[in-house]
């Protein structure tokens, strides 16, 4: 910075004068550029926030997410994508739809939840895209009203049913194993989170299902009892209808000619063989469910 010129007219003093020697220059005749009276601006420095991170705990207080969002994000798929899945993958689909919601689902889960449950598992029989998801959008809104068993009931419902998912491989983009990763992460989080008390409750019981094509029966003692009775009646009825028709003597078949008598003796022994048969096979199945039920009844004991 250069120093701006001075114009001042010095005044001598006298003797006698009773100014002081300090005031050698009159103020009145120095004539001095305002700009070298002007300050300086200070810097004002800042000190810095004690707590560096109070804004971003500020943004970080907004209400968790719902454990059960991920899922339902998952399950944002084209209106038909069930109903494009090969025939294979729609049994594993079914698969996954009985595991979800079968045995006393509405007394684990609670009444609004059992009854989702269940329509969402018939969606998925009947291969409704649309449905389904409208149903699993509704799990958050019930997330925070589920008890703690109704959770760690749901839990291990969709464990079982995601590992049905998983089963199913890649197909399209990955959509079922993102929801297969989904259903298994979030029933183990939801099934960590029961009370202590479900740990003294009785294991679930291992079910048995057998399949007869898309028909699904679960097996247990009481209709394998059931079936057991219903085979030995129908096998009892098969052989009487059998020695019914051995009992016609060949020799009371009169028909017109020979060859409608050789067709009537043919349709006899295929009768007589169908009867038999089904009376051995009914009287097998009989035995053979009346030994599961019996099995079944020690497991459970």
């Amino acid at each position: 910075m250069t120093a701006l010129p001075l114009h001042c007219t010095p005044i001598f003093y006298s003797s006698s004068s009773s100014s002081s020697p300090i005031h050698l220059f009159s103020q009145k005749q120095c004539h001095v550029h305002s700009l070298f009276f002007l300050k300086p601006r200070k810097l004002v420095h800042f000190k810095p926030l004690k707590n560096p991170n109070f804004a971003l705990t500020e943004s970080s207080s907004d209400p968790p997410q719902p454990l059960l969002q991920q899922l339902s994000d998952c399950f944002d798929l084209p209106p038909d994508y069930f109903q494009q899945l090969p025939r294979d993958l729609r049994l594993d689909l079914n698969d996954a739809a009985f595991d979800l919601s079968n045995g006393p689902v509405i007394n684990e889960c609670g009444q609004e939840l059992g009854e989702l449950l269940l329509n969402l598992s018939r969606a998925w029989e009947l291969a409704d895209t649309s449905t389904a998801q409208t149903l699993v959008n509704k799990l958050p809104m019930l997330e925070g009203s589920l008890t703690e068993s109704a959770k760690s009931a749901f839990g291990k419902r969709l464990v079982t049913a995601g590992r049905r998912f998983q089963s199913m491989g890649q197909y399209g983009q990955g959509e079922l194993q993102k929801i297969a990763q989904a259903m298994i992460a979030t029933g183990k989080l939801l099934s960590a989170s029961s009370i202590s008390t479900t740990r003294s409750e009785e294991p679930k019981k291992e079910t048995r299902v057998l399949k007869f094509g898309e028909l699904q029966v679960e097996v247990t003692p009481e209709k394998a009892n059931i079936g057991a009775a219903i085979g030995f009646v129908f096998g009892v009825l098969s052989w009487e209808l059998g020695q019914g028709v051995q009992s016609i003597p060949e020799s009371s078949l009169q028909y017109a000619n020979e060859n409608a008598l050789l067709l009537a003796k043919s349709l006899r022994g295929a009768l007589l063989a169908v009867c038999y048969s089904s009376a051995i096979l009914s009287a097998l199945t009989s035995v053979g469910l009346f030994l599961l039920a019996r099995q079944l009844s020690a497991k459970e004991k």
